[in-house]
């Protein structure tokens, strides 16, 4: 599916320099210089970079109430699930229609993360052939993939006893078998990659990363290294999810995560802000084409921009005081030779949006950086699109590396009121021009774990 021809995708592609190559090819500690010349996006505020782009510059918001969904959802879980971030606009009959064959085992995560994908690599222009397959890799973030309850209910319904109680004790006999054969399949994590890899012909290294917020960045992490290696010249990194089940927010009501918030869906998400009380959940993908710089020169492709360093760490048992982020921050600044707050253009927050989250995350950047982050504008992406799991780390690295090409910052949606505890310059009222040439995206789970991506323009 062309990034170009969705609906909400007809903007003129922004122009993209040709570089040429130039004799820096390695980077001082002599690895090879890793770019990025692909980004494919799937997400609640546009399908394709264009409009994912065009969304987050024009105040679009994706989360609203669940219409049609209640008897899945709605009316099991209160107010506090009445609001969700999908993709609307997301038909795989119409977005994949080549790969009907192999529905049965693609959950709706998979389909969103081969649609990414696809993008990704069309955007890097990346054509079957135009690599050795052999030398293309796959590595993927991948969260808690749903079965869902529907697929169950038949086989549930046969266990049934004459008390009208399930009975555990008919399952084997009369539930197993009408549970579907490839229903399995559907949700182990591995499947985005494997797809992933069928779609493009991907033979060279695959691998799946399943750590919550953080998978992305820990994928785009290893495909930089499997390159620098020598074991890939070209890697396919992204991550996909959909947080959007019954379970899934079932799960995230009882942990007192989803905001109540229902009068203005599209500012309930509201990271930073004062008045924040949760977040929602979402779904989405994207994808990226990593290549060596003097690989993607050489095939005439264009370069968004140059990933200097990555990092991951854990809080252990200070995890409440975001040790895990302060780390993976210092750690990744340092590999990409960033030493002053002075030399970070922007961070993108993790931005949940919880009160704790947002509270830990911003004394991280207070203990890293101290005065100087007064100087650094921080952007939360998951104002717009809610909170996926592992897509979201994905899908705000992709603003990162659009803002990069276009100077400017997307806006946080819904923050008013400052909250005077966070103390962080948060963008707000509209994109901001860029004066730094560098962004650092930041993800973390809850159980402390925090991943680190620094990008530089080129």
């Amino acid at each position: 599916m062309s990034d170009s021809s969705h609906p909400h995708s007809r903007s003129p592609r922004p122009t993209r320099r040709r570089p040429r190559l130039a004799a820096r090819t390695r980077r001082a500690d002599g690895t090879p210089r890793i770019v990025v010349t692909g980004v494919g996006v799937v997400s609640p505020v546009g399908i394709g970079r264009t409009a994912f782009w065009n969304g987050l510059c024009n105040g679009l918001g994706g989360v609203h109430a669940a219409s049609g969904l209640e008897d899945v959802r709605g009316d099991h879980f209160g107010v506090s699930g009445r609001l969700i971030a999908e993709v609307s606009d997301f038909d795989p009959n119409t977005h994949l229609s080549d790969r009907r064959k192999h529905f049965k085992t693609m959950s709706r995560d998979v389909q969103l993360g081969v649609l990414a994908a696809d993008l990704a690599a069309e955007d890097a222009l990346l054509p079957a052939g135009a690599v050795n397959p052999e030398r293309i890799g796959v590595v993927y973030g991948a969260g808690r993939i749903a079965p869902g309850p529907l697929a169950l209910v038949e086989g549930a319904a046969a266990c049934v006893g004459p008390d009208g109680a399930f009975d555990p004790n008919l399952w084997g006999e009369l539930g197993l078998p009408s549970v579907p054969p490839l229903w399995l399949l559907r949700q182990l994590p591995n499947m985005p990659a494997c797809h992933v890899s069928i779609a493009l012909d991907a033979r060279g290294p695959n691998n799946t990363l399943t750590c919550q917020d953080a998978s992305a960045i820990l994928a785009l992490d290893e495909a930089a290294r499997t390159i620098a290696r020598g074991a890939a010249d070209v890697m396919i990194a992204g991550a996909s999810s959909s947080n959007t089940d019954a379970f899934d927010l079932a799960k995230m009501r009882s942990a007192g995560e989803l905001s109540a918030q229902t009068n203005d869906p599209e500012h309930a998400v509201r990271p930073f802000d004062a008045r924040r009380d949760g977040t929602v959940a979402g779904e989405g993908a994207a994808v990226f084409v990593l290549e060596r710089y003097d690989h993607a020169v050489a095939r005439g492709a264009d370069i968004y921009c140059e990933l200097l360093g990555t990092a991951s760490a854990s809080g252990g048992r200070r995890s409440d005081q975001g040790t895990g982020i302060v780390n993976a921050m210092k750690t990744a600044l340092h590999r990409g030779g960033i030493e002053k707050a002075a030399g970070i253009g922007h961070i993108n927050a993790h931005g949940k949006s919880t009160r704790w989250d947002d509270l830990v995350e911003s004394r991280a950047y207070h203990t890293l950086l101290g005065d100087d982050l007064a100087g650094v504008p921080v952007t939360a992406l998951k104002s717009h699109f809610g909170h996926t799991d592992a897509g979201s780390g994905a899908i705000e690295l992709a603003g990162s590396v659009l803002a990069l090409r276009n100077r400017q910052l997307p806006m946080t949606l819904g923050f008013e009121m400052p909250d005077p505890l966070c103390g962080i310059d948060v963008v707000h009222e509209g994109p901001l021009s860029l004066k730094g040439t560098s962004g650092v995206s930041v993800n973390a789970t809850k159980t402390g774990q925090a991943a680190a991506a620094v990008l530089q323009a080129v």
